[in-house]
């Protein structure tokens, strides 16, 4: 069948960047969706002081295992595109070197974070989120041979059965004790489920693991690595020592305000991780090659992302309040102050992604470094500044000028390499925010609720765009008419 063709084999350019984007859209969307569901619950049963406590270790936890990633997944990711042959030498070779670090992690976890801790934790809880690191490092970095292969389609139904595992898990285990140790255990079993499933599937590389691994390899693999090992963990201190900080200065329940703030961010955070990495194997084959086609992809890539971010950032922004009220309850009324700050955040971070993977392509990573070691010493020095005097919206105007002084630097070294220009498709976007934006507050003025609020602002906005002929409206329309083409000769 076409459709099966379409959804499950590579047929060409843009057909791959199609299907693969559905399916890292499809499965992560639907992830997200089915762990918000969970999130939400827990929120709301445990408390702002329950649900501050288990954020307070997750990041905490984060922050002790940052040297744990050095950027291999993605490394691995550009090595077998570009060299197919070795695939099983790159995979053992880097899976080996993984593996070594994620159980380095754990250990660090299990003992250093009690030591370290501000607010009080049980050992079970400590240990669940230790064992969630392990189980969710090791399937992340399975699902980079998906994606050099470009078969997405394994990494969505393998993300979608640890999402349910992790929802029927913790709806059970908070009804019989509703404690934070309940969810900890919830997602670890989640995502231990995902570990067993992706061994599965990579049943056959993993025979040859010892066999495959070659030595010669640690040493450059290392060492193209370390650069997007350090945007790494610029991206995980700018997401968890927020949250750590307050801990350190506030107490739970501000934790739990802020995490409930960050939590519809960072859910948004996967939309342009769904097309930057559906675009990166297409990247990097047209780097130093194609230059001109280099280009244009590049431009269509941030075109679109920029497509939803703008649109986003402002809605989120003027009806803060109403999404807060309505995800977590009045209880947490105090987070939609942080949740608009945030919210800018989408402005840069949302293309700063498709950036990123055009500099890798070009095999100059190493060159962001210092942005990124200047972008989490600034953050970590704001919040020391501005969390004792304004609380949790002083951490979220912290990420938010961080965010945007770094995004900016890396943007304009982009612009070194390829001279890309996206000025043509940002004009009517802008203009179609604007009209979308003045839709929203006039509905706002008439009582309309959130719920009808949305769609009427997502009709402003496509019908802004499609009136002016802007092509990323058309990149979609040509995306749509070859899916239903697909569909209706199946």
């Amino acid at each position: 069948m076409r459709l099966r063709k379409f959804l499950f084999e590579n047929q060409g350019a843009d057909q791959t960047i199609a299907k693969n984007t559905f399916w890292l859209s499809f499965g992560e969307i639907v992830g997200r969706l089915l762990r918000l569901v969970i999130i939400i619950y827990a929120a709301r049963i445990l408390g702002a002081a329950g649900w501050g406590v288990f954020s307070y270790l997750t990041s905490l936890a984060a922050i002790f295992t940052v040297f744990t990633d050095v950027g291999l997944r993605t490394t691995l990711i550009r090595e077998i595109t570009q060299k197919p042959e070795s695939k099983q030498k790159y995979f053992s070779t880097a899976f080996l070197i993984k593996l070594g670090l994620v159980v380095l992690g754990f250990a660090l976890i299990v003992f250093a974070t009690p030591i370290f801790s501000r607010l009080p934790m049980s050992e079970a809880l400590v240990v669940s989120i230790g064992l969630l690191f392990v189980f969710d490092s090791l399937t992340s970095f399975g699902s980079s041979l998906f994606r050099a292969e470009e078969k997405m389609e394994r990494e969505a139904i393998i993300n979608i059965a640890v999402q349910i595992v992790i929802v029927l898990a913790g709806f059970i285990g908070l009804f019989v004790k509703a404690a934070p140790e309940s969810l900890g255990i919830a997602y670890a079993a989640g995502s231990g489920a995902g570990l067993v499933l992706t061994i599965y599937v990579l049943r056959k590389p993993i025979r040859k693991l010892f066999s495959g691994f070659d030595k010669n390899l640690i040493k450059p693999l290392l060492k193209s690595a370390w650069p997007l090992g350090i945007a790494s963990v610029f991206g995980i201190i700018m997401v968890n020592v927020d949250t750590v900080m307050i801990g350190w200065f506030r107490g739970a329940e501000e934790v739990g305000f802020y995490s409930a703030a960050q939590r519809p961010i960072t859910f948004l955070y996967l939309l342009p991780a769904l097309i930057t990495g559906a675009f990166l194997p297409a990247l990097t084959r047209a780097a130093k090659k194609d230059d001109l086609g280099f280009r244009r992809l590049l431009e269509k890539g941030v075109g679109l992302i920029i497509f939803m971010a703008l649109p986003l950032a402002l809605g989120m922004f003027i009806e803060g309040d109403e999404i807060i009220n309505l995800l977590f309850g009045s209880e947490y009324a105090d987070a939609s102050g942080p949740l608009r700050v945030l919210s800018l955040t989408l402005i840069t971070a949302f293309p700063v992604g498709m950036i990123i993977n055009g500099i890798t392509a070009y095999n100059r990573q190493r060159e962001l470094v210092r942005y990124w070691n200047a972008g989490a010493i600034a953050d970590v020095l704001l919040n020391l500044l501005l969390i004792p005097l304004w609380g949790m919206s002083g951490a979220a105007w912290s990420s938010l000028i961080t965010q945007a002084a770094t995004n900016t630097l890396i943007w304009r070294k982009m612009k070194k390499i390829s001279d890309f220009s996206i000025k043509k498709s940002v004009r009517p976007i802008l203009l179609a925010t604007f009209m979308m934006g003045v839709a929203v507050v006039l509905l706002r003025q008439v009582g309309l609720p959130l719920l009808l609020i949305v769609p009427a602002a997502i009709a402003a906005y496509l019908f802004s765009l499609i009136s002016s002929g802007e092509t990323v409206v058309n990149d979609f329309r040509r995306l749509l008419k070859e899916r239903s083409k697909v569909i209706s000769d199946s």
